[in-house]
């Protein structure tokens, strides 16, 4: 039996150097988890040395990390996750459900997923909930290192071993200004949208995917003037003048849609759907099960009936 565990450390400089991984830096592990910068660098070199290889090198200002570095943090991952599991299999043994939740969602998630949240909470009063927001491929990213319970997404990548349910449509809707000489017209085609400016998200975003499959299967091509990081900012930019957009309805109904129509071109609205989704190859702690059973039972006609009292189903 190896007795490299007796030499590595300690779950605590495991735990610092994942955040060092994750965060890419020193500075950031050490704000993450709250500690001095110096007490971060003496864990892991103290780790380092327990390893007998460099873990990381430094070029100039960036952290690279080494062969055994990228090892290391697969090996750390696993025991902590471990330990995650048993520590909710003894929660669950003595009748409470204790521990973390992480999820990872889309930008355009934020707008229902809190409203997910509440009801959960309130019925596991003692859990925490580690919830990151950011465009699909930061997601994706994260989905890579197996950071998360669970994902949300309108378009789950395709490459990567993964299971999912189908949670709630996700309608894209085209807006304009009001007082719009468009909004003025019953009906419109994709032709008359196509000669107006187009305000865009970003590459990466999963809005954007959505709609630049839609006009390659209609053979249509948008005239972008602005690409934008944020619905918020697509939402105001639109208000301006600057451009029409197509949004998720949901960015309307959470965020709002004073001073903007929704276009009734043919067509639309785009359909997309929300789905859960979760690797493969982790099992779901006792809290994610919990979570999951949730979502299905309770959690989609919960978020169902405020959308159809906003009159989006």
């Amino acid at each position: 039996m190896s007795r490299l565990h007796a030499r590595i450390g300690t779950l605590r400089q495991l735990e610092i150097f994942l955040a060092v991984y994750d965060g890419g830096s020193i500075k950031a592990a050490a704000a993450s988890l709250h500690l001095t910068q110096p007490t971060v660098s003496m864990q892991i070199k103290k780790l380092s040395e327990a390893v007998g290889m460099p873990l990381y090198d430094l070029l100039g200002r960036k952290l690279v990390f080494t062969e055994a570095g990228h090892e290391l943090s697969l090996t750390a991952r696993e025991v902590l996750n471990q330990f995650e599991r048993l520590d909710m299999k003894l929660a669950r043994m003595r009748g409470l459900t204790t521990g973390t939740l992480k999820l990872a969602v889309v930008t355009t998630s934020k707008y229902f997923i809190p409203h997910l949240l509440g009801p959960f909470c309130e019925q596991y009063p003692d859990i925490d909930i580690e919830l990151t927001v950011g465009n699909r491929q930061k997601i994706i990213d994260r989905m890579v290192m197996g950071l998360d319970d669970f994902y949300v997404f309108s378009h789950p990548p395709k490459d990567i071993e993964t299971d999912s349910i189908e949670f709630l449509d996700n309608p894209l809707v085209v807006i304009a200004p009001e007082g719009h000489a468009l909004a003025q017209k019953k009906r419109l085609s994709l032709n008359h949208i196509s000669k107006e400016n187009f305000l865009m998200r970003e590459e990466g975003s999963g809005t954007r995917y959505a709609i630049e499959e839609f006009m390659k299967r209609q053979g249509c091509a948008l005239n972008i003037r602005m690409t934008i990081e944020s619905n918020e900012a697509i939402k105001h930019s639109v208000m301006s003048g600057l451009g029409i957009s197509i949004l998720s309805s949901h960015t309307l109904t959470y965020g709002g849609d004073a001073g903007l129509v929704r276009l009734n071109v043919a067509k639309t609205p785009i359909e997309a759907h929300w789905h859960f989704v979760w690797l493969k190859a982790k099992e779901h702690t006792v809290l994610g099960q919990a979570f999951l059973e949730y979502v299905q039972r309770e959690g989609r006609p919960l978020v169902e009936d405020e959308l159809k009292k906003s009159g989006i189903h």
